[in-house]
Formats: C-alpha cells, sequence, structure tokens
C-alpha cells in the first residue's frame, strides 16, 4: 500500500501491488477502493507497471487522480477514474518522459497541474467539465517545486525551493495575482492553509529552530503568532544548536555545487560528510539530530546537495541521469571534501563519511574510490552495495527509479551496474568500515549486507557491523538513534586519532 484516504467513513482508497481475485502479489500497482464497513475490495485501475502511487480522491467523493509510469521510467501521466471503477482515462500526457503531478480543487471541479518543461517547470489549472487547460505560470525562474489549494481556500498555494531554501506564495488563478512573504523573514516557510480572521497557517524552520506552525496575516507577515511552542517543551536552547552556514565549490566539470557546512563548538577531532538520500531529496537548513550530536562530539559536518538533488532547478535535478548513479554527483562530493581542506576547514586522514540509503550508496561508493586522505572512514546506513540485487530484491514500486537513474535495468545496461556497483570495489578499500543496516529494511534489503559481508571478508577486508533488528529503511527509532549516534561518533573519533 502507498496512500490511503477515507470519505465518509466509507472508503479508503489506495494502492497495491496485490490482486484480490488470486490472493496474491503482483508487479504493477493498483488502485483499489476498500469498503472500511464490509471489507470488500475493488480494482478500480490497474496500470501496468509498478510504481510508488498516492492517489488522490476527490473532495466530492465520486473520482479518482492517480498517476501512472506505464511509458517511461522517467516519466509521469495523470489519469482519472470514478468511484465505481469506470472510464479510466489519462487526463494528461506532456511526453513519455515528462513528471506531472496533479491536485484537486475544493470544490472537487477542477484541478492545479504541475508538469516539467524543458528546464522547469510550469503551473496550469483544468476544468474537468470543459477539460479546458489554462497554464498560470511558465516561468524558469520560479522553481516550482509543488501546489495545492488547501480546504477553505480558492488559492494555490505553491511551495518553491531556492538554493534548497523553502519557500511559499499565494497565486489566485482568475487574476493570475501572486502574493509572496515579505523575503528575510524566516528561513524557510511552508504556507499549510487558512485560519480564522483571513489569517493563515505555516510553517517555519532552520537549523537553529524546530519547526513550529505559526499564525500570521499575508498581508502582513511581521504579525505572526507561535502555535506550537516547541522549545517549551525541552531544555534546550536556541544557543544549544549549531547553525547550518552555506559552503558553496565548484566540481570536476565546472558546476557550482551547494552544501552546508556547520563548524563544531567544541574542539574539533575531524570532519564527518553527511550524505542525503534520495538522491532526488535536498538538504536544509533544518535542525537534524544526528548531525547536531555529532557536532556536540567534536566533528565538523558537510552536508552536500549534490547534482540530482531537489531544491535548485529542474535542471540540477536531473543532471545526474546524464551518467546515472555513482559518477558525476559522488565527483561532486569529493570535490566539497577537497574544498573544505583547501580552505583549512578539514584535515586529510580525519575525514569520514555516513549516510542512510542512497547516502549509504554514497559512503560506499567514497570508500571504495577514494583515497583514505580524502575519506578516512565511512559508516553506510541501508546503502546500496550490488546495484543488481538491490534491483531483484526491492519492492516492485521502486525499480522504475533504479532504471530511471541508471539509464535502464540490469538486462539493459549491465555495464554501468556492475560498475556503479560499490562491491566491485571492495578490494580498494584502505580506510575503516562501520556498515549499519535495518534488517526488515524493505527498499534497501538485508541481501546486500549479506553479499557485501562475503565479498568483505574474500577479499580480506576488515569491517565493524551494526544491526537493528527491529528497523526497516532506516534507523528512526529513538532507543535505536542513541545507539547509533554514539556508535557513530565512537567509531569516527578512534579513526581520527589514529
Amino acid at each position: 500500500m502507498t496512500s490511503a484516504r477515507r470519505t465518509n467513513n466509507r472508503w479508503l482508497v489506495y494502492g497495491a501491488n496485490f490482486d484480490v481475485n488470486s490472493n496474491s502479489e503482483i508487479q504493477a500497482t493498483w488502485i483499489y477502493r476498500h469498503d472500511v464497513n464490509t471489507g470488500e475490495r475493488v480494482a478500480l485501475a490497474k496500470p501496468h507497471k509498478a510504481t510508488a502511487i498516492w492517489p488522490q480522491l476527490s473532495p466530492t467523493g465520486d473520482h479518482v487522480l492517480y498517476t501512472r509510469r506505464d511509458l517511461h521510467p522517467s516519466g509521469q501521466q495523470i489519469w482519472l477514474v470514478d468511484i465505481e471503477g469506470r472510464d479510466d482515462h489519462e487526463l494528461f500526457n506532456f511526453g513519455e518522459q515528462v513528471k506531472t503531478t496533479a491536485a484537486w480543487f475544493p470544490d472537487g471541479r477542477s484541478i492545479v497541474i504541475v508538469a516539467e518543461h524543458k528546464t522547469y517547470r510550469r503551473l496550469g489549472v483544468c476544468n474537468l467539465a470543459t477539460t479546458q487547460m489554462q497554464w498560470l505560470i511558465d516561468d524558469p525562474s520560479i522553481n516550482i517545486e509543488s501546489a495545492s489549494v488547501p480546504f477553505g481556500s480558492d488559492q494555490i498555494v505553491v511551495s518553491e525551493a531556492k538554493e534548497a531554501r523553502a519557500a511559499s506564495f499565494l497565486l489566485d488563478p482568475p487574476t493570475r495575482a501572486v502574493n509572496r512573504l515579505a523575503d528575510g523573514r524566516f528561513d524557510n516557510i511552508v504556507l499549510i492553509g487558512p485560519a480564522e480572521n483571513k489569517r493563515w497557517i505555516g510553517q517555519i524552520f532552520s537549523s537553529t529552530r524546530p519547526e513550529e506552525l505559526i499564525s500570521f496575516s499575508i498581508n502582513s507577515p511581521r504579525d505572526f503568532v507561535v502555535l506550537s511552542c516547541a522549545w517549551e517543551q525541552t531544555s534546550l536552547t536556541p544557543q544549544d544548536l549549531h547553525s547550518a552556514q552555506d559552503f558553496h565549490w565548484q566540481s570536476v566539470d565546472g558546476r557550482q555545487i551547494q552544501g552546508w557546512f556547520y563548524r563544531t563548538k567544541a574542539q574539533a577531532r575531524g570532519t564527518i560528510v553527511y550524505v542525503h538520500g534520495g538522491p532526488t531529496f535536498h538538504s536544509e537548513n533544518r535542525v537534524n539530530p544526528e548531525i547536531q550530536f555529532l557536532l556536540t562530539q567534536g566533528f565538523n559536518i558537510l552536508d552536500p546537495n549534490y547534482r540530482g538533488s531537489t531544491g535548485f532547478s529542474l535542471e540540477f535535478k536531473e543532471a545526474i541521469k546524464a551518467e546515472g548513479w555513482g559518477a558525476q554527483e559522488q565527483q561532486d562530493i569529493r570535490c566539497g571534501i577537497e574544498a573544505l581542506i583547501g580552505r583549512g576547514l578539514a584535515e586529510r586522514g580525519k575525514i569520514g563519511i555516513t549516510g542512510t540509503s542512497y547516502g549509504g550508496y554514497s559512503a560506499w561508493s567514497a570508500i571504495t574510490r577514494f583515497p583514505p586522505d580524502i575519506v578516512a572512514a565511512a559508516a553506510p546506513i541501508c546503502g546500496m552495495t550490488d546495484l543488481v540485487v538491490d534491483y531483484q530484491t526491492t519492492r516492485p514500486d521502486l525499480r522504475p527509479y533504479s532504471e530511471e537513474m541508471l539509464g535502464g535495468s540490469p538486462l539493459t545496461v549491465p555495464k554501468r551496474y556492475y560498475e556503479r556497483s560499490p562491491i566491485n570495489h571492495i578490494a580498494n578499500i584502505r580506510g575503516r568500515v562501520l556498515i549499519v543496516q535495518g534488517m526488515q529494511d524493505p527498499n534497501v534489503t538485508p541481501e546486500n549486507l549479506r553479499v557485501v559481508i562475503a565479498a568483505l571478508e574474500q577479499a580480506g577486508v576488515a569491517y565493524e557491523l551494526l544491526t537493528f533488528e527491529d528497523e526497516g529503511h532506516g534507523i528512526y527509532k529513538r532507543h535505536n538513534q542513541k545507539v547509533l549516534y554514539q556508535r557513530l561518533a565512537e567509531f569516527f573519533g578512534r579513526v581520527f586519532s589514529q
């Protein structure tokens, strides 16, 4: 199941790679209507291929919007089906390799669309009765990330990202008027929805300010009231947290890369590169408990937004596909480390790397490809080791993502899967390795762990191992995080002191 939503206490609508008639798992993701009273499950739509689907039931409860990726792993088309499973049809297809998203207006008669176009995304509105489409924003200078129309409003909330910072503005469909909050008031702000007395609810955050809900007036954003009172729930103060500083460098091909540099307030013991997952994701100026803990233990932190990250532009996000996973984006990370060394912010031999999921894969890539004076230690967390094994054992809906990022499947581009798999470069390891794995991980399955341990032992490469039987993809339970964070600090500290 990828998503669910209830209407009138009667139905759940969700996607699942399961055929209720044969009572068996399938590869494709079908859309189901589940009666919460009788348990009846009806397949409303049957896409041909597996993909992650978050179906959206209309506010009127009579139609479902959903996405398909039947045509190409890089594309995403919008489909519509009624609640009885009739008239299942494609609404929008702007190209086989073009991703499109859509969201309902509260009246259930119109939808807002965000579609890729050349090197940017544009935004439009469609009336389903007339199927008339109108583009409201077609501007390469606006980095649209998403759009929605919250209940209680007829305004479109547009979320954009500027250099990995979150921003939002309101768009009035009839007039196309844009209402922006005053720039610089908050490091990051996300609009959520309208409140009483013409006020709005939003979320603000930064690396020294936990996520908080605020109430404010759009026309007078300085008139805001904090609703969540996060500081009342902790003994910490803003002075206890470490601020994220913009850090820029040039990669091997001249591309400019941004990341966040955190400087410890203690005596520096070394530097840890913390690589975000995804890779279709980005690190923000936001409180990260793992980073903040490692800073208190005397480590400086570099948190890079390598090519392929969101938060900058569509062109930047798509750039990772030019050569696929394990190529230029890993050089972006290496160049960031070298920039730290060149500016006197890191010391050779005292640099480590960690991250979860794709960050774990990046940690494996670094320790198997970079010299030990660039990366002396790696702690991959739930990271892919053999991309063929990962493709074969992961969730079916994630395989199209691997195909998109690597340019095909292991059958169509076997050389690329081999070259980019860290397991095939184990003999190059000269640094230290701590492997971390959730043993219930459905994404990067423990089979990745089994095969890499066999390869390490065959090559005579020493390693340390930390597993969590009750964790899946990532280490999220508080008692496990305490163990993980302490182990990471001990591991990197020991390596850097040698």
